[in-house]
């Protein structure tokens, strides 16, 4: 009685495993704690129909074993946490609603939420270019529909998104995590740059940091926050595979793999997919970028080829155009500047269209 975590109140509803839980039950909550037993599927089906609604959840298990956890966050759930419940994990677990909740008094949250993640076969494909030139036209004319788009670079190591675009922060993604408890929305807004486009820029750290420096805890607090403030939040993913990048794929409500049409660019790409097919997330949409295609009739490698290798079709593919790409990069703009009208640029739309489609965007 008159226990607390997080500030919130605790109230306690006993159920049974197998039956179901009416949503009006947790009307006016302000988030929820939902025991889930890894063995049983009625329990498992429950949680996901309660994560369909509008209060947030967290799922509590004994012993859940990682790709469990992850098919549990890609249900819905904030976070997971284990049982029996230690009131320390509770409070953290909570703490990142309570922040969105109290943001709520002053701005209203954004009413699409939308995560987009990138990925790449390999170092040297040009995602993060590319991510960078999508970001900032998706973001133009979303602006003209009155809503917002964030850009996150959580490439702790090489990241430079921002740099790409023309920025020049004075704060990054080094800020965010350094705040703790302190972060909140206004703090977001006061890191991230505006570029001319309306995309707000959250820049990689300035220091090369160990992957391990985040935990799951940090890196979905802030894309949560980001979401609730922005709508739309595009995540530029460091190479190295990491439990929190894997978390924050299987949040992810698109997923691009960046690859080019070469032997052993696909090869690489086909083991990331494997991957993720080991980790129980195969329902995750990730959608195929081919970069840099050429045109012609002789090339030594086709889209057909691609397709055959990856086992998924190919969704956009973008033409190469070093000197544009270059130009662009070098100036700080977007290709458009550099030159209105291209195949590189028509490309860009084309995906940024598709990714809008992809997300139930309507303009």
């Amino acid at each position: 009685m008159g226990a607390k975590a997080a500030g919130f109140p605790l109230e306690l509803l006993i159920a049974d495993p197998a039956s179901t839980i009416d949503p009006s039950m947790l009307a006016g909550a302000s988030a929820a704690v939902v025991q889930v037993n890894c063995d049983d599927p009625q329990s498992v089906a429950r949680f996901e129909e309660l994560a369909r609604g509008d209060v947030p959840l967290i799922a509590a298990a004994y012993e859940p074993p990682m790709a469990f956890v992850r098919a549990l966050v890609r249900a819905g759930a904030h976070d997971v946490v284990p049982l029996p419940l230690d009131p320390k994990e509770l409070e953290t677990a909570l703490d990142p609603i309570r922040r969105i909740s109290a943001a709520k008094g002053p701005r209203a949250r954004a009413g699409h939420q939308k995560i987009i993640t990138i990925i790449k076969s390999e170092g040297g494909v040009g995602a993060t270019s590319l991510l960078g030139q999508t970001a900032a036209r998706f973001a133009g004319v979303e602006r003209l529909a009155g809503r917002e788009t964030c850009l996150i670079d959580l490439d702790v190591q090489f990241g430079d998104a921002a740099f790409q675009l023309g920025l020049q922060p004075n704060l990054s993604l080094s800020d965010l995590l350094a705040a703790g408890k302190r972060l909140d929305g206004e703090l977001l807004r006061s890191i991230a740059v505006q570029h001319s486009s309306g995309l707000a820029v959250v820049a990689a750290p300035s220091e090369i940091l160990p992957l391990e420096s985040m935990t799951s805890d940090q890196v979905l607090s802030i894309i949560d926050l980001a979401t609730a403030e922005y709508g739309t939040v595009f995540v530029d993913l460091p190479m190295n595979w990491t439990n929190w990048s894997l978390s924050l794929l299987a949040r992810s409500d698109l997923v691009l793999m960046v690859t080019e049409l070469r032997v052993s660019s696909l090869s690489r790409a086909r083991r990331q997919l494997d991957l993720l097919d080991s980790q129980d997330m195969r329902n995750v949409d990730v959608r195929i970028v081919l970069n840099r295609t050429e045109k012609g009739l002789f090339k030594a490698v086709s889209t057909d080829d691609a397709e055959r290798v990856l086992r998924k079709p190919v969704t956009f593919t973008i033409a190469n155009d070093h000197e544009i790409m270059t130009q662009a990069i070098d100036r700080g703009v977007t290709i458009g500047e550099v030159r209105r009208k291209s195949a590189l640029g028509k490309d860009i739309e084309i995906m940024q269209a598709g990714i809008a489609a992809a997300l139930g965007l309507e303009r």
